[in-house]
């Protein structure tokens, strides 16, 4: 995607669109969390998403909460950078705030699979990065969706199988991080981000 820089003269780099990816339980939300609360820089991309509204969830914070009706609309007229079908419901990014993003210099993080990132890639490939989580076994992986107390056996099997489809994909990722520990992953996820922002393709404002 061409951004026209001479119309952000002051900008001192291109933004990031930055992809997490991880199948459930290998600690994408943590480290998505971690991440933006340790770079005022990084902001959550808000998905459109035909689900319910759970409690505590905020329209147009958490998510933007939509019909099904609006959702077609809105992959009719193009509106979308990606979408997918995830347990059930539709999710989808809405492609005017990332373009805006790109264009005042601002980064972006997606929490999507590789659905989403496969999708971005047509579009957005030079502003992409993308990182990949992958548990450190799926022993490993099953002990922690049971750790979290929240699932019933059956989901967790269905997560379990959704796991080995999801990390079918990792080859498809620029970095692929083993998940042993959370502060140290997200101190790689960290350094990957730093560099990716002063590439010389990213600088703006330097010139030959």
């Amino acid at each position: 995607m061409d951004l026209d820089d001479a119309d952000h003269p002051t900008r001192r780099r291109r933004g990031l669109l930055i992809v997490l990816s991880s199948p459930s339980g290998a600690g994408k939300s943590t480290i998505s969390r971690m991440l933006m609360e340790s770079d005022s820089e990084i902001r959550m991309s808000i998905s459109a998403t035909t689900r319910p509204k759970r409690p505590g969830e905020t329209d147009n914070v958490d998510y933007h909460f939509v019909d099904d009706a609006e959702f077609d609309r809105m992959i009719a007229a193009n509106e979308f950078v990606e979408w997918a079908f995830v347990f059930g419901h539709r999710y989808g990014t809405p492609k005017a705030p990332v373009k805006a993003a790109l264009r005042e210099g601002r980064d972006i993080l997606f929490d999507i699979d590789w659905q989403g990132a496969r999708q971005l890639e047509p579009d957005f490939g030079e502003h992409l990065v993308t990182i990949f989580l992958l548990p450190p076994s799926m022993d490993e992986l099953d002990r922690r969706l049971r750790a979290r107390g929240t699932d019933s056996d059956e989901v967790i099997a269905d997560r379990m199988r959704r796991a080995a489809d999801e990390i079918d994909h990792w080859a498809e990722y620029e970095y692929v991080l083993v998940n042993r520990d959370m502060e140290a992953c997200l101190k790689q996820v960290q350094a990957i981000v730093a560099a990716e922002r002063v590439k010389r393709v990213r600088q703006t404002n330097l010139h030959p």
